[in-house]
C-alpha cells in the first residue's frame, strides 16, 4: 500500500505518477481484484469549475475538503460509479479520477471510469475509505518514463469552459486500455506538474 505521503502533494503530481501503480479492491466476497492504472484525470482546488469542490465542503463533495488519501466514489447518471483519490493537504481539495485500467487479477477491461468501478467492484460504499490501510487501495509498481506519457483536456465537462481545456488528463500513450484512444494527446511536460 503506497502511504498517506503519496497521495498528500499537488494533484497534477499525483495524477502523474498513479500511472502505472495497480489499483487493488479486496470486496465484501473476500476476491482480489486489481488493474494497472493507464489513465487519470486531475481536479485541483475550490475554484476549479469542472471539480465537484467547486460547491465548497458540503454534500458528496465534502470528502474531497479532507485528508489526502481518502478514497472518493460518486454516481454518475444514476448509474454509475467513479473511483477518486483525494490528494493535497486537509482542508484543500484535489482529486484524482481513475479513468482506465488495465486488468490484472480477477478483472474485466476498464476502459473507462465507469468501467473501472465496474471491473474492481467499486461503489459509493467504498467512498471514505482510507487507501492507506483499507481494503481498497494503491500498490507500488514501476514508474511509467515521461516519454510514455501524453496529456490532454479533461473529458466529460465541457460545463467548465476554460476550465475544460487544461491538459489535466494523463495517459500511458501504448496502452489498449485508455478510454478514448482515438483522442491525441500531447507528450507530457515535466514542468506542468509544479
Amino acid at each position: 500500500m503506497l502511504s498517506r505521503d503519496f497521495y498528500a502533494r499537488p494533484t497534477l503530481l499525483v495524477a502523474r505518477e498513479m500511472l502505472g501503480k495497480t489499483l487493488v479492491h479486496v470486496g465484501d466476497d473476500g476476491v482480489r481484484r486489481s488493474g494497472r492504472i493507464v489513465e487519470t484525470e486531475a481536479y485541483v482546488g475550490p475554484s476549479d469549475l469542472a471539480s465537484h469542490a467547486r460547491v465548497g465542503a458540503k454534500g458528496r463533495a465534502a470528502v474531497m475538503y479532507g485528508p489526502a488519501g481518502v478514497a472518493y466514489v460518486y454516481l454518475v447518471y444514476g448509474m454509475h460509479h467513479c473511483f477518486n483519490a483525494v490528494t493535497e493537504s486537509d482542508g484543500y481539495p484535489g482529486a484524482v479520477l481513475v479513468r482506465a485500467i488495465e486488468p490484472l487479477e480477477n478483472a474485466d477491461r476498464g476502459a473507462g471510469p465507469a468501467l473501472v468501478c465496474r471491473a474492481l467492484h467499486i461503489d459509493r460504499t467504498c467512498s471514505g475509505l482510507d487507501l492507506t490501510n483499507s481494503s481498497l487501495f494503491l500498490e507500488n509498481a514501476p514508474v511509467v518514463p515521461d516519454e510514455n506519457v501524453s496529456v490532454g483536456p479533461r473529458i466529460g465537462v465541457d460545463y467548465a469552459g476554460e476550465w475544460a481545456a487544461h491538459p489535466w488528463r494523463m495517459w500511458v500513450a501504448e496502452s489498449a486500455s485508455v478510454s478514448r484512444p482515438r483522442l491525441s494527446g500531447l507528450p507530457l511536460n515535466p514542468a506542468m506538474l509544479g
